[in-house]
């Protein structure tokens, strides 16, 4: 599973279908861990677990989506 890389660094995001978690509906995992000084953090744990249902999964990749097109079609337009 690789990682996404937010901020400066110190944020990785990884996304992953928890399958030790299969018998319940919020299964997809957004794994949040942070490696930086503690007045920098945003979370209060070096790694927070958020889990989706599949449909709130899909609803997060469509509102990415929308805002990817929003952002090249404004790079576009300049």
């Amino acid at each position: 599973m690789s990682a996404i890389t937010l901020l400066d660094g110190s944020l990785n995001l990884s996304i992953f279908y928890d399958a030790a978690d299969s018998q319940f509906e919020d299964n997809i995992c957004l794994r949040f861990q942070e490696d930086c000084v503690e007045d920098e953090k945003l979370f209060r744990a070096d790694e927070v677990g958020i889990y989706l249902t599949p449909e709130q999964a899909a609803l997060i990749v469509l509102e990415l989506s929308r805002a990817v097109e929003a952002a090249r079609q404004s790079n576009a337009d300049r």
